[in-house]
């Protein structure tokens, strides 16, 4: 079953949406982190309290591979189900060769080419986060490049999943979700879009009203 995380650390509408979806965690990175000022321990050890044995994706914020490599190690230490983020960059390459032998669960970050995701893969990371909505903002298409990276774990027997990211419309996310991806990670907005449709309220009061004209306050095992 597709892994479906929320990209935010929004407790309240982490637990709106929880309630009612199966999400398997959260997807953070230094920019969610910083707009709403909360660190990785507070948010992560509130989110954790909301949803039962949450997976956490934390991205290091380290220049050098070295540092990128030690700062992998102590977030992996952290005493949750912990993924570490890494930018598939040169220097983001190398790191996840040397983090991948130490055994850390990796996710190459910030994906902008099939090329780009499958040399991650290639490296070890065992997801991938391709960025949908920011390819197409600078003339990409991410949905092709999805499909190309899907194709290539497939064809190549790749020990990776697909967590594309960057949503703006849920029209991208089906899109992606029928490409067979093993995980997702949406914005609260967009998840909330999934959910709702303008069409469904007015059905559903119109078959409570059709009720009530009946069976007035009567419940259906009741009649």
């Amino acid at each position: 079953m597709i892994e479906l995380y929320l990209d935010s650390v929004d407790i309240k509408q982490i637990s709106r949406l929880n309630a009612c979806l199966p999400v398997k965690g959260v997807t953070t990175n230094p920019s969610i982190l910083a707009n709403a000022d909360t660190g990785v321990s507070q948010a992560l050890s509130e989110i954790d309290q909301v949803i039962d044995g949450a997976r956490f994706h934390v991205q290091v914020v380290s220049q050098t591979v070295d540092e990128m490599v030690d700062e992998a190690i102590k977030i992996d230490k952290l005493p949750f189900d912990m993924v570490v983020k890494i930018p598939a960059t040169e220097k983001g390459l190398a790191a996840i060769k040397r983090v991948k032998k130490r055994g850390i669960v990796v996710l190459a970050t910030a994906i902008y080419s099939s090329q780009q995701g499958v040399l991650a893969a290639l490296c070890g990371a065992d997801y991938l986060a391709p960025y949908i909505n920011r390819m197409d903002t600078i003339g990409g298409d991410g949905i092709a490049v999805v499909a190309d990276l899907q194709k290539l774990i497939t064809i190549n027997g790749l020990d990776c999943k697909l967590l594309p990211a960057s949503f703006k419309n849920t029209m991208q996310v089906m899109e992606v979700m029928k490409l067979g991806v093993g995980a997702i990670t949406l914005p609260i907005d967009v998840a909330i879009q999934m959910i709702n449709h303008p069409a469904v309220d007015p059905a559903v009061e119109k078959f409570s009203q059709d009720w009530r004209d009946t069976f007035g306050t009567m419940l259906s095992f009741e009649t």
